[in-house]
């Protein structure tokens, strides 16, 4: 898939400063799924930052309209499920309505329930390919025509290291993030130069993720080595406002971002 970055969270961008650059940037219309906390919220504020307009999706109405009042003009809050392709075509058409249509996607919404890999556990692995995978391809697909409407559309889609190495633990998660990063390169192969596809990798990121998982030692376990380990969401944020930012000449199609003392 293209070149590989590795990088530290601050190898991009000043802590604090995201107006890197402006080429490709003002005016332009991103579309972030999983809006409402964690690296979609903070997505969403690097971006309106730095001069794009955001549509801000997610199930939790009440807090991306919070988010979308906080940023102001050029915001919209969407409530959609990723899951539910009838929402995702009804997000679509209010984008183009309102704001044009969209030049960024960023497929962010994702659930992460590890565990030992046993039938008691399926409706967890059902809903982990559904919303990792399957929700990031209807998104992609229903907003497929709007990226490509001026042939300078990104796609971003936000994968893990789990996608890089499987252990023992997460292998319906690994299975996911394996299929987003296989998708993305054949994407990327498909869509150049009309649009670039953008596969973020993030280690462990301060956010909702462990909160869901339900069985009870791999919570624990992963709660335990997030507490040590987690960049912030901001991290990852800047690193998808600096991708976006290239010229169109550069593409980042892969980048690997650990925390420094993250082993695996």
């Amino acid at each position: 898939m293209g070149a590989t970055v590795e990088a530290g969270p601050h190898d991009f961008k000043a802590k604090g400063n995201t107006n890197v650059s402006t080429e490709n940037t003002n005016g332009r219309v991103a579309v972030i799924t999983g809006a409402s906390s964690g690296i979609g919220e903070a997505t969403a504020r690097a971006l309106a930052a730095d001069g794009h307009r955001v549509a801000l999706l997610a199930r939790r109405l009440d807090r991306v309209q919070a988010l979308a009042g906080e940023l102001g003009a050029g915001a919209i809050a969407i409530q959609a499920d990723v899951t539910d392709r009838d929402s995702i075509l009804a997000a679509a058409q209010r984008v183009q309505d309102e704001l044009g249509g969209a030049d960024i996607l960023v497929n962010n919404a994702g659930v992460m329930l590890l565990g030992p890999f046993t039938a008691e556990l399926s409706d967890d692995y059902r809903r982990m390919i559904e919303t990792n995978l399957l929700g990031a391809i209807t998104t992609t697909e229903v907003f497929l025509d709007q990226l490509l409407a001026d042939g300078g559309g990104d796609l971003i889609n936000l994968s893990s290291v789990a996608g890089r190495t499987a252990r023992s633990g997460n292998a319906v998660y690994a299975a996911t993030k394996w299929g987003i990063n296989g998708w993305s390169e054949s994407l990327r192969q498909q869509l150049a130069p009309d649009v670039r596809v953008i596969v973020i990798e993030p280690g462990a990121v301060a956010t909702e993720l462990t909160n869901h998982i339900t069985h009870r030692e791999a919570k624990a376990a992963a709660e335990k080595m997030y507490e040590a380990t987690a960049i912030r969401p901001e991290d990852i944020a800047e690193i998808v406002a600096f991708a976006v930012s290239r010229p169109r000449s550069v593409s980042l199609n892969e980048i690997l971002v650990r925390p420094t003392a993250q082993e695996l």
